[in-house]
């Protein structure tokens, strides 16, 4: 089974991440998700493929529109979901997927669970 990684170019983590997946030898499907959003829906699989608790973990609370849309008193999950949709920023990067498990590639190494 092929692996998935939800990708953004311009991050040092997410390159590092593919690189070493690519190293390995091992098929991967790259998708862009700042021009390949996941839907809210999708997100919520993420979530619980990652095994977080809560989409607040899967978000980059550091990012400004964090702050602007006051998403540190939101208690709604699916506000949440619907945020990191709308604004593909709030997505932490990179995810990789295999079947019905997920890691962040934080640090990189992370993506060798699995393969």
């Amino acid at each position: 089974m092929s692996l998935v990684i939800y990708h953004n170019p311009r991050c040092s983590k997410s390159r590092q991440t593919l690189a070493l997946i690519e190293e390995k030898g091992v098929q991967v499907e790259t998708i862009k998700y700042l021009d390949d959003t996941p839907s809210a829906s999708e997100l919520a699989t993420l979530v619980k493929k990652l095994g977080f608790n809560s989409a607040r973990e899967l978000m980059r609370t550091k990012e400004d529109i964090y702050k602007e849309l006051d998403l540190k008193n939101e208690t709604d999950e699916q506000a949440l979901l619907n945020a990191m949709h709308q604004n593909p920023k709030l997505i932490e990067r990179p995810i990789v997927v295999k079947g019905d498990k997920a890691v962040l590639g934080r640090p990189p190494e992370n993506a060798l669970e699995l393969i």
